[in-house]
């Protein structure tokens, strides 16, 4: 997981019709706020906004075709989803625990709460879940400020997720054992079985590589350009190669 430095410009169309959803949800709201908070009703979200062509393109390219949060490509196997940071259907502050309604509705379509993930990331492990520190302090309607609650979540847009998380070889870790970077690893299932495969697949090349280089074999010069490239944030899993490299 690596920073997002995401345009501070958001697309065209969640300044336009994104604007124009907020204010029509938030008015929804508040005409029967119990009616929502109990589920009696249910807001209807449009994806062709929050997940339109534009956004799609722009997170893609923000994000170097990885997704957010296991940094692994999908732009050459699959579209991604866009992925709503705070839940706006509803939400849990635990697994166990049963969904929370509304969710964060007002923010919807704000370009701070997006980001492209896979499939895996979004669906089978985060989901609705979004468990704050202090759970006093969640905002539950477009009413309350989202800036005064304390995310356990790291946001990679915020927050340097490399100062929370690092690696020993494939294998994630919070940070002196920090809250946030665990709870982090938790969620979105970092340490899954089928992506530390993918990792270790890549330390093999390092490895390889850092062996031509201390050999200085013929190919030592490609053999550091590759290492150099691997290490950018464009790099697929480039949180665990700089970390193995230091």
């Amino acid at each position: 997981m690596i920073r997002v430095r995401k345009p501070a410009e958001p697309p065209a169309v969640l300044r336009t019709k994104g604007a124009h959803a907020r204010r029509a949800l938030s008015r929804a709201y508040s005409r029967a706020p119990r009616s929502y908070e109990k589920g009696k009703r249910l807001f209807e979200f449009e994806p062709g906004l929050y997940a339109h062509e534009t956004v799609k393109q722009a997170l893609l390219e923000a994000q170097h075709g990885k997704c957010a949060f296991c940094e692994s490509k999908v732009a050459h196997i699959s579209y991604g989803d866009v992925e709503h940071f705070r839940p706006k259907a509803g939400w849990r502050q635990r697994e166990d625990e049963p969904l929370r309604r509304p969710g964060y509705y007002w923010i919807a379509y704000e370009w701070s709460n997006l980001f492209l993930a896979c499939t895996l990331c979004n669906q089978q492990f985060k989901k609705n879940l979004f468990p704050l520190q202090t759970p006093a302090r969640r905002a539950r309607s477009h009413k309350d400020d989202v800036t005064a609650e304390d995310p356990l979540l790291l946001d990679p847009a915020v927050d340097d997720p490399e100062s929370f998380i690092s690696f020993r070889e494939e294998v994630p870790y919070a940070v002196d054992g920090n809250a946030r970077g665990e709870a982090t690893i938790r969620a979105l299932g970092l340490r899954r079985e089928a992506l530390a495969e993918q990792r270790r697949k890549l330390l093999s090349l390092v490895n390889a590589l850092r062996r031509l280089i201390e050999l200085r074999d013929p190919e030592a010069a490609k053999a550091r350009k590759l290492l150099r490239d691997m290490q950018r944030d464009s790099g697929e899993y480039a949180s665990m190669t700089r970390a193995f490299l230091r």
